[in-house]
């Protein structure tokens, strides 16, 4: 399935139901008198965040959402029925734009979160309630109110713990098929991944937590060079960063060049991306040359902290899963 993370849909609230205009006509009460009921109100539009979805996907096929309106007053005072409201479930991590204004309307950021979007239009008052001592038959009542109509832009960064991020090729999808239930599509290729794979990780000492794979960034990419800007975004949402970098593809003379442009793009599309907690891994030390170049990396790189893994014999990754731990506690602790 493709990812989709925009979507443009219109909603629209229901409409309020007219008053009715009605006088009494009883038998043996010759002053009867109004008796319109007022009209129902129309139903809302809701959206409420829920982790059943996950992306944008069923906004492909249908764009148009529209609440039901409240029923026309009726004789004998009896009020028209409200309209039924609608609720819209969108994937948690959801930003809510009002196209017109480019207002933020609102941001999804916990499940179960509820909105109403559009309120439905107040049912019109019947001529009941416009009985005065100088005007006992009012032969007028109020229409209902019309529904709000808006067209909303939908965008959906995703929502994880962690998010993997890495030039092409250093083994992200990988990683993330190997330390969770993730079987995203591996290959040696530019961009083998073309949208985010969510996995959840597992482990015996402590909560489980949401790893996201990061579509290759490479140089540019903040002026939208490869992937671009379609999934830097999504960095925004994560609490802690794995810097994943082939050690196996490091410049012996230019070691930190591949952490360098990673970094650099981060701070260039937003500087508040570059002081998220890193874990920096040096993946592939199983293939030859790894070894030397990762001394080399490690040695340039002072002050910096490096695991060695390799995520296809699964060399480190439980001592990788415990350093994700632990950053993850002291990300709760500085809340």
């Amino acid at each position: 399935m493709k990812f989709i993370d925009e979507s443009i849909i219109t909603v629209q609230s229901g409409d309020g139901g007219s008053g009715c205009i009605s006088f009494r006509r009883e038998k043996f009460i010759p002053y009867g008198g109004p008796d319109g009921g007022d009209g129902g109100k129309g139903g809302n539009v809701l959206l409420v965040a829920t982790s059943r979805k996950r992306t944008l996907y069923h906004f492909r096929f249908k764009k148009n959402f529209k609440a039901q309106n409240g029923q026309q007053g009726q004789s004998k005072q009896k009020a028209g029925k409200n309209g039924n409201d609608l609720t819209i479930e969108i994937p948690t991590g959801t930003l809510v734009m009002d196209m017109a204004t480019g207002k933020i309307l609102k941001d999804f950021t916990k499940p179960n979160e509820t909105f109403i979007v559009a309120k439905g239009g107040r049912g019109g008052r019947g001529n009941t309630r416009f009985k005065t001592s100088t005007n006992r038959t009012p032969r007028f009542a109020q229409p209902g109110e019309p529904g709000q109509s808006l067209t909303l832009k939908l965008e959906l960064k995703l929502l994880a713990d962690v998010g993997i991020i890495g030039l092409p090729n250093v083994g992200k999808s990988t990683l993330i098929s190997a330390i969770s239930s993730a079987h995203p599509k591996i290959g040696n290729y530019p961009f083998t991944t073309l949208s985010p794979n969510l996995g959840v990780v597992q482990t015996g000492y402590g909560e489980p937590f949401v790893v996201a794979d990061i579509p290759g960034l490479i140089e540019g990419a903040h002026k939208g060079a490869g992937l671009g800007i379609n999934f830097l975004k999504h960095i925004e949402r994560t609490r802690i960063l794995i810097h994943l970098i082939d050690a196996s593809a490091i410049d012996l003379d230019y070691p930190l060049r591949d952490y360098k442009i990673i970094n650099q793009e981060l701070s260039l599309y937003n500087k508040k991306l570059i002081k998220k907690p890193q874990i920096v891994v040096l993946n592939k030390i199983d293939l030859p040359g790894a070894e030397k170049a990762t001394n080399i990396f490690q040695s340039a790189a002072k002050g910096i902290k490096v695991a060695l893994i390799s995520a296809y014999t699964g060399k480190g990754l439980e001592d990788l899963k415990l350093k994700i731990i632990e950053a993850l506690d002291r990300s709760n602790e500085q809340k």
